[in-house]
């Protein structure tokens, strides 16, 4: 074979393993819907910059009939590419070869680029669309995916890991994206499950559909294990790489900041008369986001889940920040177990990547009752707690209305080490609000009215003064826990100002193997 032959053999080679399975998978693949392993990655990473390994690779496996059935790349295509010229890792499981089903040298290949990721420093993201483990291989898929996880958990708090949800994903194979930072599936395609319908309805006589047991509108609504729902795989793709032009490439790095001539010295006068004059009334946080914000550009994650507390991604002249918000238009901002979990993970993720946290308040307290009790709402709100007080990064808050009780020390404090702790003029700041304070504290000299329209005169009255003592920022301004009361339409300048005093602060926490962080899980009843 001469050198002309070669070369031949080598673009066949590799024009079959483009191929995948075959044209007539492929065309199975476009017609529900789905887009291939290659058109994902062509889609995912900048033009030209996909530089793929192990095309050659095959499974080892003679037995059940597959010594006959190979296909080059075996089911996964992996390598590395750039996301506006930032290097990533990429692996995308094709459907269209055994099913996306994960075998001995499919899960080398993943791990491979993993090791070589962490090595560098850049971030991986993988792309799921497998029907599982190859029931063929045995225990030896099973090790596969394992070997997998224990680099997601090595990995973890070090580079990025972003999963990407556009096809079945069940069984072992949830626990790889569960253990990554975050997770996108497809409302078309996708679902998640441990195990599915046919033996839910076996085992618990459950009668299920596939959608509703773990469809992405259930893991981004209910469960929490979704951040993010898309109608198309190329809004998901577009997602994750603004997701990463938030995030650094490694945690040795600092996140990538960029121009901006949104002046840093816009005033917002609506942000004055933006909070309700009756302290009952809601209000939509995200109108207060918006307005502070870079181009008013927030990205929110998990919308769906927890809408009691918001978080997310935006920018502050450039400076990318995570954005911790109670949420007054649901359940009054008041803070719950979902909320808690929610929160306390995302501030962790932030810690872990060195993105300054910003951290709006508007929180009656913890939400009461036999269920949240019974749920571990203690253990769940101090693992808000930790979250906090363990991080390291620029914390800024603002104080924009109440914030009473357990739930103020929870919400970045200023003894939870709140770097710069900011109030509007209408922040609440007490032990607990008016109406449940004055109950105690003058319950028996309004037992001793008469008349129930003077009792009321009375309590109103007793009220009032409550607030204008104790339930107010000057009150705590008085102590330093409030480092300034601020004029709301300055919030973006303040907030910005505080974000470049603190871009060089160093904080170390004690040396220790690692903390002990409240885990407990949802209680069922």
């Amino acid at each position: 074979m001469n050198s002309q032959e070669r070369i031949k053999q080598l673009l066949d080679f590799r024009e079959k393993a483009r191929k995948g399975g075959g044209d007539k998978r492929i065309d199975d693949q476009h017609s529900k819907g789905k887009l291939t392993a290659r058109e994902r990655i062509t889609m995912l990473l900048d033009e030209g910059s996909f530089e793929e390994y192990d095309m050659f690779v095959t499974h080892r496996t003679e037995d059940f009939g597959l010594a006959d059935k190979k296909y080059l790349s075996d089911g996964v295509i992996t390598g590395h590419g750039t996301i506006d010229g930032r290097v990533v890792y990429v692996y995308a499981q094709d459907f269209t070869v055994f099913g996306g089903s994960l075998s001995e040298t499919f899960a080398q290949k993943i791990c491979k680029i993993m090791d070589q990721a962490m090595q560098v420093g850049a971030p991986v993201i993988g792309i799921n669309d497998s029907g599982g483990a190859r029931i063929q291989e045995g225990v030896r898929s099973l090790a596969g995916y394992a070997e997998i996880f224990e680099r997601n958990i090595l990995a973890s708090g070090v580079i990025p890991q972003i999963s990407a949800i556009f096809g079945p994903c069940a069984g072992g194979a949830v626990y790889s994206p569960a253990l990554t930072d975050f997770i996108v599936m497809s409302r078309k395609s996708s679902y998640m499950f441990v195990t599915g319908p046919k033996v839910a309805k076996a085992v618990t006589g459950e009668d299920i559909t596939i959608d509703d047991l773990g469809g992405a509108g259930v893991h981004a609504s209910k469960s929490g294990v979704a951040h993010f729902a898309v109608d198309e795989e190329q809004e998901g793709l577009d997602l994750i790489r603004k997701l990463l032009s938030y995030m650094p490439q490694n945690n040795l790095e600092e996140p990538p900041q960029t121009l901006c001539d949104d002046p840093i010295d816009r005033l917002e006068d609506e942000l004055n008369d933006i909070i309700p004059d009756s302290p009952n009334q809601p209000y939509d946080v995200k109108d207060i986001i918006t307005r502070v914000v870079d181009y008013s550009d927030f990205t929110e994650v998990h919308e769906a889940y927890a809408r009691n507390i918001i978080v997310g991604f935006a920018k502050f002249d450039g400076m990318p920040v995570g954005i911790v918000a109670n949420q007054p238009a649901y359940l009054a901002g008041v803070l719950d177990i979902e909320a808690s979990r929610k929160a306390a993970r995302f501030i962790r993720f932030c810690d872990a990547f060195n993105i300054p946290i910003v951290t709006l308040v508007d929180v009656p307290g913890f939400l009461p009752g036999s269920s949240q009790e019974y749920g571990g709402i203690i253990i769940h709100g101090a693992k808000l707690m930790f979250a906090y007080g363990e991080a390291t990064v620029p914390k800024v808050t603002v104080t924009l209305r109440k914030s009473y009780g357990g739930a103020h020390d929870v919400m970045s404090s200023k003894q939870l080490r709140g770097d710069m702790n900011y109030a509007w003029p209408s922040a609440e700041i007490a032990v607990m609000g008016p109406k449940g304070a004055i109950e105690i504290l003058e319950g028996k000299n309004i037992a001793n009215f008469t008349s129930e329209e003077e009792a009321k005169k009375y309590t109103e009255m007793k009220e009032d003064e409550y607030r204008e003592k104790f339930a107010t920022p000057y009150e705590a301004a008085k102590y330093g826990y409030i480092d300034d009361i601020i004029e709301p339409r300055n919030t973006r300048f303040r907030v910005i100002r505080a974000l470049q005093t603190l871009s060089t602060k160093k904080e170390m926490n004690p040396p220790k193997k690692h903390p002990n962080i409240p885990l407990k899980s949802w209680y069922q009843f």
